[in-house]
């Protein structure tokens, strides 16, 4: 008696894919790959003109209870309303340190120096460069997360850069101090040029007030060849939180209602001209466009703009 056997479609198909497998594995079943984790570039290289601007990304960290930081003038529902619309848990928030670096082919800049030495440092080996390759280091502002690389082991961590900052913001952190500054930023005093709104660090680097986020928060507009960038550090800290609402209270503005003024001007301007920046909290690799939105704005992440 001949022994009829029904196949299914789902049968056919397995049966079917078995055959090459086995095959191809001599007959012997291979394990999956292994699951390796997330994993980030650390550095993002564009041109800009005649220059090379180039984020590195010194570290990033969760961050747990973000109205604790962002929105603290607004009640825990709007809070809530507002990260539900653009699809942001509320019980924690990842944050980026970003460095830049402005290559003008006559001078290396870096701007800022990250947590500490060593990070910075490294971030700075995978994009190419090295600590003594740096010329000049300009510091936006004195928080911990933008000196605290200035020093490793007691000793200058870009041994061949000159310094430069904001006179205004020098002297806030000079008259009321902190461990960070005098450990980081005081050793380096003599070698620091103190510059206002305006100035000139570098041929096509400019200097511009923003102040709020602290006394002398600096920005800078970088141009080269028609073609121009912003580097924006603190005066928005969130894409959605502190960019769609600009007057949103955060925690590490010195000064509130300065700081919202400083972002909306700014924010207002690089819409209005449609010019990109850099923000150093921005999420990786911090490059980023903005666009008008209502009463505040939007973030419009970097894609390959910068790279035609």
């Amino acid at each position: 008696m001949t022994k009829t056997v029904e196949l299914t479609r789902r049968g056919a198909l397995a049966a079917g894919l078995a055959l090459p497998l086995a095959a191809a594995t001599g007959g012997v079943a291979r394990a999956s790959a292994p699951m390796l984790g997330a994993s980030i570039q650390p550095f993002r290289r564009v041109a800009l003109g005649g220059f090379e601007v180039t984020t590195i990304l010194a570290g990033t960290r969760t961050v747990p209870g973000p109205q604790s930081i962002f929105g603290m003038n607004v009640s825990p529902e709007e809070f809530a309303k507002a990260s539900e619309a653009a699809m942001l848990p509320i019980d924690a928030a990842q944050f980026f340190f970003t460095p830049t670096v402005v290559n003008t082919g006559s001078e290396l800049i870096l701007f800022d120096t990250g947590l500490n030495g060593a990070a910075t440092v490294a971030a700075l080996a995978s994009a190419g460069y090295s600590a003594d390759m740096v010329d000049v280091v300009v510091l936006t502002h004195m928080h911990g997360d933008h000196i605290g690389g200035l020093m490793t082991d007691g000793a200058a961590t870009f041994p061949n850069a000159r310094y430069v900052t904001g006179s205004a913001e020098f002297d806030a952190w000079d008259m009321s101090g902190n461990d960070t500054f005098e450990a980081n930023m005081r050793p380096l005093a003599e070698q620091t040029s103190f510059i206002d709104d305006g100035a000139s660090v570098a041929s096509g680097i400019t200097a511009m007030a923003a102040f709020g986020h602290t006394p002398g928060h600096m920005a800078y507009m970088i141009e080269s060849d028609g073609k121009q960038l912003v580097l924006g550090a603190d005066f928005a800290n969130h894409y959605v939180w502190s960019l769609a609402y600009p007057d949103w209270e955060v925690k590490f503005d010195r000064e509130k209602e300065a700081a919202a003024a400083t972002r909306r001007r700014l924010l207002g301007m690089m819409a209005a001209d449609k010019v990109p920046f850099v923000g150093y909290h921005m999420p990786w690799p911090g490059i980023g466009y903005v666009e008008t939105r209502g009463d505040g704005f939007h973030y419009v992440p970097h894609s390959y703009q910068l790279m035609l």
